[in-house]
């Protein structure tokens, strides 16, 4: 699969969420990059051969205030080379993609690793 049809899966994945929630995740940028940078693998404490297909970065809607200062907008991580690796198929592939957008916007939205889990998410 080449870059341009697995940024076509993730975009569409991210513009699927049901209307009444999309005003909520529009500031959120996608980034698709090969891997998890060092400096988020270690803030986030993981092992150096533990990988990840997503990351949310921001703060949760949650937890934000009108007080607060403007802060950069959030942004949804997704890892293409683990991605692959694991999904060769295009359908599996699609789905997972589509399961990891969610499990991040659901980080957006304030619910943590257990609720995710509890969803079907992880």
């Amino acid at each position: 699969m080449n870059s341009k049809r697995f940024r076509l899966i993730a975009e569409r994945a991210l513009n699927g969420i049901p209307a009444e929630f999309r005003p909520y995740v529009d500031e959120c940028v996608l980034q698709i990059q090969p891997r998890i940078q060092a400096a988020q693998r270690e803030g986030l404490g993981l092992a150096p051969d533990e990988e990840v297909y997503g990351l949310y970065e921001g703060d949760p809607l949650t937890e934000r205030s009108v007080d607060d200062a403007p802060a950069l907008p959030p942004r949804i991580f997704l890892y293409f080379e683990p991605l692959l690796a694991d999904y060769p198929d295009e359908a599996d592939l699609t789905h997972q993609i589509q399961v990891t957008v969610l499990h991040e916007i659901g980080h957006h939205f304030g619910l943590d690793e257990e609720r995710l889990a509890e969803l079907g998410f992880e």
